[in-house]
């Protein structure tokens, strides 16, 4: 349940959670649904229930495991704030991530509304950087749920990006993602959308990293904007601006 991430932004995964439901635009083309049913279908005994939602409680501890610090993705194939996973899990997985600190945990959401209602009954370990994805201009109340929370690193992760998005608050806000949808059936993510984002990012003192152009053959299609490869990072904010 963890492995070295091929996700450009983080370097392992841990997966205490898997098993999600489509909440948003977003969701439409989701890779973790079809690799979740693909590994059901392989006999996977991790994904039994297929894309259901499961808790894993035997990995808990496997960050601990890890010597090496690591940024660490939590829930790549779920969304640790979905309504079935109960608050007493979360301040579970909380625990670990405040134990290990030798590492960086990085969670990401869609249910900001959940995030926010339950922030405050949440210990926030140090080590913890959140964040809500934001695919379209009418999901940006996402930011605004994030930034009342008092996680030490707050992040935004456009991705997939399927529409322009203008006049984005980065107030509070520590790091910007961008990317595009990837597989047989993606939709388009237009420049000007990614360099717009860019722009505001650069321009509120905002690390940006560009993750990918995305389309049905993401490798090719490569990541460079402009011919730069843009990989800044919160770790990197004193020395950028």
């Amino acid at each position: 349940m963890s492995f070295i991430s091929k996700i450009e932004w983080t370097e392992a995964t841990w997966n205490p959670v898997t098993g999600c439901t489509k909440i948003s635009e977003g969701c439409r083309h989701c890779y973790a649904e079809k690799l979740a049913l693909r590994l059901k279908a392989m006999n996977n005994p991790r994904y039994f229930n297929g894309f259901d939602i499961t808790l894993h409680y035997d990995v808990l501890g496997d960050p601990l495991k890890w010597n090496k610090p690591k940024k660490i993705f939590v829930n790549s194939m779920s969304d640790l704030f979905h309504e079935k996973v109960p608050i007493s899990f979360i301040e579970k997985v909380f625990e670990v991530i405040r134990i290990a600190n030798h590492h960086n945990f990085q969670i990401l959401t869609k249910r900001s509304e959940r995030l926010l209602q339950i922030a405050p009954f949440l210990k926030w370990p140090a080590n913890l950087w959140m964040g809500v994805t934001v695919e379209m201009e009418n999901f940006t109340y996402r930011i605004s749920h994030l930034r009342q929370t008092p996680a030490k690193i707050k992040f935004i992760s456009f991705e997939p990006l399927l529409s322009n998005i203008n006049e984005i608050n980065f107030e509070g806000i520590d790091w910007a993602i961008v990317g595009g949808e990837s597989g047989p059936k993606s939709r388009i993510m237009e420049k000007e959308w990614v360099i717009n984002i860019r722009n505001q990012a650069l321009y509120n003192k905002v690390p940006f990293f560009f993750k990918q152009w995305g389309g049905k053959n993401k490798k090719k299609a490569g990541r460079l904007l402009d011919g730069k490869t843009w990989n800044q990072t919160p770790q990197l904010r004193a020395g950028l601006f």
